[in-house]
C-alpha cells in the first residue's frame, strides 16, 4: 500500500509488471551462473586465506599498537577483514625507532635521592646495597653504557648533636652507624669484585666537605659512580622530609642542571642553542625518590626509566612496593599493600592517573618537576594549619597533586618492584596513618575542587574519572559509619536481636573511643584501640565461622554477612590468581579480614582526632624538658673531637680528603637557605599559636567528618526501618520458596564498598590484559634460527 501511494503516477498495473520483471531477472539462474559464482567465492576465500597467512608469517610484530600497525585508523565495517588486511603497514618503524632513541639519543642522567633519619642498621644496609648493586650494573668506567648514568645522594636529617663538656658538633649515633655500614658494604663489594680483589690500593679516597647546611661526604663506589651523603644540621637548615626534597630538587635541577648553562649564556653563547640543549637535558634527567629503608634491583629502575623515555607526558612512575618485617602489624600490611596495588593503583592507572606517587620509590621526570607552579609551589613555607597537613605530612601526595594540576600524568608499573620496611607494631602503624589519612583527604579534596582546570590541562582526568574519584572519596569518608552498620548486621544475626538494638551496641565503642581520643594522651589512645581491636577481631572471627550457618538458616546467599564477605573474598582470590608471583599473600587475607573493622573504624578515628599532631611520629622519640638525648653517650666521645675526625676513624682505613665548596656553590646554598629553608623557630609563643591553630582546624574538620558519618548512619537506618523502596530489595530465589527478602544494608554494601571494589577489579582486569598485549608485542615473532642468521648477515 505504501508503495502504491509512493508511485501514484504509474498508470494501471504498470508498477506490478515492473516488480514481476525485476523478480524474474533476479531469480533467473542457470548452472553456468551458479558455477561462476561458486568459483568467484572460492577464489575470494583462497585469496583471503593466503593474505592472512602472508600477514601472520611476515616479519612484523603481530601484536602492536593500532596507530603503528595500520596505515589509517579507519576501516570498512562491511568488509572488515579485507579492510584490515589491505590497511596493514608492513614497514613498522616503531621498534627500530625506539631502539635508535635508546642507542643514539642522549644518555639519561638519573639522580637517586634517599632521605634518612632514624633508620635501623639493616634498613640502611638494604638501601646502600641497592646503590652498590646499581654501580656494578651501570659502571661509570668501562664498560660504558649509553642508556643512563647515575649519581646517588643521601640526605641525613638532624645528623649532629652537642655533647656536654665537648666543643664542636658531633655526629649522632644514627649518622655514625651509616658511615660504619657504608664502609662495610664498600668492603664487601670490593672483595666480591674480581677487578678489585686484593688491590685495596686502588680504592679512591673519600672526600669530606664543610657546607653551609652541615657537612658532606663524597664516596666513589668501586665502578666509578659517586654517593654524596649530606649531613643536615638543624641549627643551620630546616629538617624533616619535605625540606630534604626541596634541597635536592633545587640542588640537582637548579644548581647542577642550570648553572653551567647560565654561565655559558653570560659568556655569549647562542641563546637558541642553549635553550635547545637545556630542553634536551630536562627531558633526559630523572630523579628517583627513595626512603632510607627501601631496597630495589637495577632492573626495576631500568623499567621505570624505559617507561618515562617511551611516554613523554608521564611525569612520574612508580612500581610495586613490598612490605618487609615481622609481626602481626606487618602481616596485616602485607595483604593491605597487595590489595591496594592490585585494585586501586591499577584502576587509577587505567581510568585516569594515579593520585599519589609514593615517596618510598618513584621516578620523576626533571621536565615535569621544573614545570610552572611545581617546584616553587612545593617549596612554599607552611603558615596555615592546612599547610602543615597537606604539605608536610604527605609531601609525596602533595607533589603528585602539583604535577596533575600542570597536566602531567602519574602511572603505575607493576613489573617494577621495591622493598620497604613498614611499621612493626600498632603504635608505629597508628602514627603512620595519623599522617596518611588527613593528608590523603586534604590533597584529594584540593585536587577535585579544581576539576575544570585540571580537566583542561590533563586529558587523562576525564569527567567519568573525576566522578569515580568523588565516589571513592565519599566511600572513604563514611567508612566508619558503613563498617559500624555492617557490624550491627552481624550482631543482630549472632545475638538474635532487633537490628536497631544491634546498631546501638555497634556504635557505642566508636563513640566512646572518639570521646577518649579528645581527652587522653596518644599512647593511651593506642592502648584503648588495642583493647577494642580484640573485640572487633572476635566479632569478625565469629562472623567468618557463622557465614555458612547464616546462609543455611536463611536459605539464601544474600545474608548481611555473605553479601559483603563473599564478593570481597572472590575478588581477592581472582586478584591473586592474576598475580601468581604474589599468590602467597593470600595466607594473610584471613588476618586482614579479622582486623579490617579496627583499621576502618579505630585507625580512622585516631587519625582524624590527632591530625593536629604534626610531628613525624614514626621512629620519633619525644623528650622531656632537660632530658639528654638518649642517642648520646658522653663517656664514648673523646674531648675536643669534631665530626670530621670522627668520620676519619669510622672510615675503616679509607683516606678522607678534606675539601671545600666553591665560592659560587656556597653562595647558592646560603641563598637557598634564606629563601626556602630557614630553620624552624622554636620560641614558645610561635609554638603555642601554631598548636592552637591546628587544634581549631582539627575541631572544625572533625565536626563535619563525624556529622557526615552520623547522617549516613541515620540514612541507612531510616531506609531499613521504614522499608523504603521495597520493590528494589526483593530477590526471587526459587518459585517454591517464595520471595525471600534481603536487608537493605546488603545492597548498601553492594552499591558502596563492593561496587567500588568491582570497578577496581574491572580496572585491574584491563590492566592485566594490556600487560599481556605489551608482553606479546615485545616477543620476537620470527624463529630463533632466522634471527640468528639475520644477525650473522
Amino acid at each position: 500500500m505504501l508503495m502504491e501511494k509512493r508511485y501514484q503516477s504509474l498508470s494501471g498495473n504498470m508498477f506490478l509488471q515492473l516488480v514481476l520483471d525485476v523478480t524474474r531477472t533476479l531469480c533467473y539462474l542457470d548452472m553456468f551462473n551458479i558455477g561462476l559464482m561458486t568459483g568467484v567465492a572460492v577464489s575470494w576465500w583462497i585469496g583471503l586465506g593466503l593474505a592472512t597467512l602472508y600477514i601472520c608469517y611476515s616479519k612484523i610484530l603481530c601484536m602492536y599498537k593500532t596507530q603503528n600497525q595500520f596505515m589509517r585508523s579507519l576501516y570498512d565495517g562491511a568488509f572488515i577483514e579485507q579492510s584490515l588486511l589491505l590497511n596493514t603497514q608492513f614497514d613498522i618503524h616503531t621498534n627500530n625507532r625506539t631502539n635508535r632513541f635508546r642507542e643514539n639519543g642522549m644518555t639519561a642522567m638519573v639522580y637517586l635521592c634517599s632521605t634518612m633519619w632514624h633508620e635501623t642498621n639493616n634498613e640502611m644496609k638494604d638501601n646502600l646495597i641497592s646503590l652498590f648493586r646499581l654501580d656494578r650494573y651501570r659502571p661509570k668506567t668501562e664498560p660504558k653504557f649509553k642508556d643512563f648514568t647515575f649519581e646517588a645522594h643521601i640526605y641525613f636529617d638532624d645528623a649532629f648533636e652537642n655533647v656536654e663538656g665537648n666543643q664542636g658538633c658531633h655526629l649522632n649515633k644514627y649518622a655514625k652507624n651509616l658511615i660504619k655500614i657504608l664502609s662495610e658494604v664498600y668492603g664487601t663489594f670490593i672483595n666480591t669484585d674480581d677487578s678489585f680483589f686484593g688491590n685495596r690500593e686502588q680504592i679512591p679516597d673519600w672526600k669530606i666537605l664543610k657546607t653551609p647546611y652541615g657537612g658532606r661526604l663524597v664516596v666513589t663506589m668501586p665502578h666509578g659512580n659517586d654517593i654524596l651523603v649530606h649531613f643536615k644540621d638543624k641549627e643551620l637548615i630546616r629538617i624533616k622530609k619535605r625540606s630534604s626534597l626541596v634541597m635536592y630538587l633545587y640542588y640537582l635541577l637548579d644548581w647542577k642542571l642550570m648553572t653551567n648553562h647560565n654561565r655559558n649564556f653570560q659568556e655569549g653563547q647562542n641563546e637558541n642553542d642553549l635553550s635547545n640543549k637545556i630542553l634536551k637535558m630536562k627531558k633526559n634527567t630523572y630523579l628517583l625518590a627513595l626512603d632510607g629503608d627501601t631496597g630495589f634491583l637495577p632492573t626495576d629502575l631500568q623499567l621505570l626509566i624505559d617507561h618515562l623515555k617511551m611516554y613523554p607526558r608521564v611525569g612520574s612512575a612508580s612500581g610495586r612496593i613490598h612490605p618487609t618485617g615481622t609481626g602481626p602489624a606487618v602481616w596485616f600490611q602485607k595483604f593491605e599493600y597487595a590489595a591496594y596495588h592490585w585494585f586501586q593503583k591499577t584502576s587509577e592507572h587505567m581510568f585516569g592517573s594515579m593520585l599519589c606517587s609514593p615517596g618510598s620509590c618513584s621516578l620523576f621526570r626533571a621536565e615535569a618537576l621544573m614545570d610552572d607552579n611545581v617546584m616553587e609551589k612545593f617549596s612554599t613555607k607552611s603558615t596555615e594549619p592546612k599547610h602543615y597537613i597537606q604539605y608536610d605530612q604527605g609531601e609525596d601526595r602533595f607533589l603528585t597533586t602539583l604535577l596533575l594540576k600542570q597536566g602531567w600524568t602519574v602511572e603505575y608499573i607493576d613489573a617494577s618492584n621495591s622493598y620497604s620496611t613498614v611499621p612493626q607494631n600498632l603504635k608505629e602503624l597508628c602514627n603512620q596513618r595519623r599522617r596518611w589519612v588527613p593528608t590523603t583527604l586534604v590533597n584529594t579534596i584540593n585536587l577535585l575542587s579544581f576539576t575544570d582546570k585540571v580537566s583542561q590541562r590533563n586529558s587523562f582526568m576525564s569527567t567519568l574519572y573525576i566522578f569515580y574519584q568523588r565516589f571513592a572519596l565519599f566511600s572513604v569518608i563514611v567508612t566508619p559509619a558503613t563498617t559500624s552498620f555492617f557490624i550491627a548486621g552481624i550482631l543482630s544475626f549472632l545475638l538474635n536481636i532487633h537490628f536497631a538494638v544491634a546498631l546501638v551496641i555497634a556504635v557505642i565503642p566508636p563513640a566512646i573511643y572518639v570521646g577518649l581520643c579528645f581527652k587522653l594522651k596518644e599512647d593511651t589512645q593506642i592502648t584503648v584501640a588495642a583493647v577494642l581491636s580484640t573485640f572487633y577481631a572476635f566479632v569478625m572471627s565469629v562472623m567468618t565461622m557463622t557465614s555458612v550457618g547464616s546462609m543455611m538458616k536463611e536459605q539464601t546467599i544474600l545474608t548481611p554477612s555473605s553479601i559483603y564477605v563473599i564478593p570481597m573474598q572472590l575478588f581477592c582470590i581472582l586478584g591473586a590468581v592474576m598475580h601468581p608471583q604474589e599468590f602467597s599473600v593470600l595466607f594473610y587475607a584471613l588476618f586482614y579480614i579479622i582486623f579490617l573493622p579496627s583499621a576502618d573504624i579505630l585507625l580512622f578515628i585516631y587519625a582524624m582526632v590527632n591530625m593536629n599532631c604534626i610531628y613525624w611520629g614514626t621512629r620519633e622519640t619525644k623528650l622531656a624538658d632537660g632530658t639528654p638525648n638518649p642517642a648520646v653517650n658522653p663517656q664514648t666521645v673523646e674531648p675536643q673531637k669534631c665530626w670530621i675526625t670522627e668520620l676519619q676513624k669510622l672510615s675503616c682505613g679509607v683516606e678522607l680528603q678534606e675539601d671545600s665548596l666553591s665560592e659560587e656553590e656556597g653562595n647558592y646554598w646560603k641563598m637557598l637557605q634564606d629563601t626556602f629553608l630557614q630553620p624552624f623557630k622554636n620560641d614558645k609563643e610561635t609554638n603555642e599559636k601554631k598548636q592552637n591553630d591546628l587544634q581549631e582546624f582539627r575541631n572544625k574538620i572533625s565536626f563535619w567528618f563525624f556529622l557526615l558519618n552520623v547522617l549516613w548512619l541515620l540514612f541507612l537506618l531510616i531506609i531499613k526501618v521504614f522499608d523504603i523502596f521495597p520493590i528494589l530489595i526483593k530477590i526471587k530465589i526459587k518459585e517454591t520458596r517464595g520471595n525471600p527478602q534481603t536487608e537493605y544494608e546488603d545492597f548498601t554494601f553492594f552499591l558502596g564498598p563492593v561496587l567500588l571494589l568491582f570497578l577496581q577489579f574491572i580496572g585491574m582486569l584491563c590492566y592485566r590484559v594490556y600487560n599481556f598485549i605489551d608482553y606479546t608485542a615485545l616477543l620476537d615473532t620470527e624463529a630463533e634460527q632466522q634471527n640468528w642468521k639475520k644477525k650473522q648477515s
